[in-house]
């Protein structure tokens, strides 16, 4: 199907899907920034997430684009897959060299959108952006709803299960017949997803805004990404920016009516739009050149 299709596309070839309107966003908001700005937005509305693709669409704006001022990624997403997060944070890194990396959250960028985050120099955020919980989804669809469903609860649900039959006097029969609905070699997969995602942070952050501390208190510190059950109690409830900044993560919070914002949001909307009823899903963008599928 033609949409499913990767489609390359220059400015003049793409003005009637509105890419002319937000290329005079991108140039407003980089004047503001003083830096180039590449969008990363994967639909809400879609069963789509972060994938392996993404890292070559990328990388070709980026190939494309001048970064020696550094990079500002303007980033989307509810998720998707920890691994391709951790190769965006390193060709973010890689392209922008000795210049900043930082992250525009115009509205939410959740689970493995916010480990990309975490890779960044600097975070800018009004007091409305979400971040969330990085532990990995599972991602289904149920009588043509789109259903996510938390890893870490799943494992935590089947290990309470597990503890009430190993402890019960009683019948077993009703715990053996809830703990055939799971499969352990799956659980064992989900075990070490999570363990992926908190390494794939812990090992950033290191290496970025946390550099130079000891990995178990960076754990601590940014407990409230890792355990939602802590902080959060469930993994879609929003890490906002106060949330974040006060784990010791660089945020910029902006005032949501200042100039810059009203730009961040605008063309924000518009993006939220082209991935949501356009029949497109994704979409990766600078002012010159755009991917979308």
């Amino acid at each position: 199907m033609e949409n499913n299709k990767l489609i390359y596309q220059t400015v003049q070839e793409e003005q009637f899907q509105g890419h002319e309107t937000r290329r005079k966003l991108y140039e407003d908001l980089e004047i503001k920034i003083g830096m180039p700005v590449i969008s990363f937005f994967t639909s809400f509305v879609y069963p789509v997430s972060i994938e392996d693709s993404d890292v070559d669409m990328l990388q070709g704006i980026f190939q494309k684009t001048d970064l020696s001022a550094g990079l500002t990624l303007f980033l989307s997403s509810p998720g998707g897959n920890a691994l391709a997060a951790e190769r965006i944070i390193n060709l973010c890194r890689d392209y922008s060299g000795n210049k900043k990396y930082q992250v525009i959250i115009p509205g939410k960028a959740k689970s493995a959108a916010t480990m990309i985050c975490l890779g960044a120099d600097k975070l800018i955020m009004s007091e409305f952006s979400e971040l969330g919980s990085i532990d990995p989804q599972r991602i289904s669809q149920e009588d043509g709803k789109i259903k996510l469903f938390s890893i870490y609860n799943l494992i935590k649900s089947y290990e309470k299960l597990f503890l009430e039959a190993v402890n019960t006097k009683g019948n077993l029969q009703p715990y053996l017949q809830q703990l055939s609905y799971y499969d352990i070699r799956e659980i064992e997969e989900m075990r070490t997803a999570l363990a992926l995602s908190e390494d794939i942070a812990i090992k950033v952050l290191a290496s970025g805004m946390f550099k130079g501390m000891e990995k178990e208190d960076i754990r601590k510190k940014i407990e409230i990404f890792l355990v939602p059950e802590k902080e959060v109690k469930t993994h879609g409830r929003p890490i906002y920016a106060l949330d974040a900044k006060n784990c010791g993560l660089n945020v910029e919070i902006i005032d949501p009516k200042g100039d810059l914002w009203q730009t961040v949001y605008e063309l924000n909307v518009r993006l939220n739009n082209f991935v949501s009823t356009n029949n497109v899903m994704k979409c990766i963008e600078s002012k010159n050149y755009s991917f979308h599928t």
